[in-house]
């Protein structure tokens, strides 16, 4: 586990996004700390702007298949993921910000309610994976009410239980509730996660830690 702050920010998930193959994160964070994200999650990480914009936790998904980014993507930060990731996938349309609307790991997607059947198609062929739409707790931008890995899901505390049920389903692993940042709700924006490991905000408690750790299988 590691606590940090990116860019001054506790909301470390708007400013970094993990799978199991890298770590995508904001350019300008310092050496010392980029190589402790790197560490705690077991990936190599790819220090870029997306859409020229830092905010790079927001416009990337992924999985074992592929990174989806915004159609924004400019050619020289395709180049940089390119380097680590073989496949990079453009979601098209107005709601393109792929890591606020798109919740995946290797079995499936959950998306925002209105993507379109182009980005939904988009997102099958990116990620590979079966993909539905629907919102967590009332949220339609389902990557900042939740956070999934191949281990387990942790979401938004009003989640109902037929969300889980649901999300259990679709994504394969277990789903729990919980907080960041000291009662937080919007979990997907202030915590990056993969299979090995996590990095949540700076005002994180110890017993969120505990219902993340838990949640996301990290425990036993």
């Amino acid at each position: 586990m590691l606590r940090a702050a990116l860019g001054g920010s506790s909301f470390v998930g708007v400013f970094a996004r993990a799978t199991d193959d890298c770590v995508v994160v904001r350019p300008d964070v310092d050496d010392e700390l980029r190589e402790a994200l790197s560490d705690e999650l077991e990936v190599p990480a790819v220090a870029t702007t997306l859409g020229g914009s830092s905010t790079v936790g927001a416009l990337c998904a992924g999985n074992g298949n592929g990174l989806l980014v915004t159609s924004r993507l400019r050619d020289h930060e395709r180049e940089r993921l390119e380097a680590v990731i073989d496949s990079v996938t453009e979601l098209p349309g107005r709601i393109n910000a792929a890591g606020n609307v798109v919740l995946a790991n290797d079995t499936g997607a959950y998306v925002h309610s209105d993507l379109s059947e182009e980005a939904v198609t988009a997102v099958e062929d990116g990620l590979g994976v079966p993909v539905e739409r629907g919102d967590v707790a009332g949220v339609r931008t389902v990557g900042t009410a939740a956070v999934a890995t191949g281990r387990g899901v942790l979401c938004h505390p009003k989640a109902t239980d037929a969300e889980l049920d649901a999300l259990e389903e679709l994504l394969g692993v277990p789903a729990d509730i919980g907080t960041i940042n000291y009662g937080a709700p919007l979990v997907g924006s202030g915590l990056v996660a993969n299979a090995n490991g996590y990095v949540v905000g700076q005002e994180t408690t110890g017993p969120e830690l505990g219902r993340i750790e838990d949640a996301l299988g990290y425990i036993g």
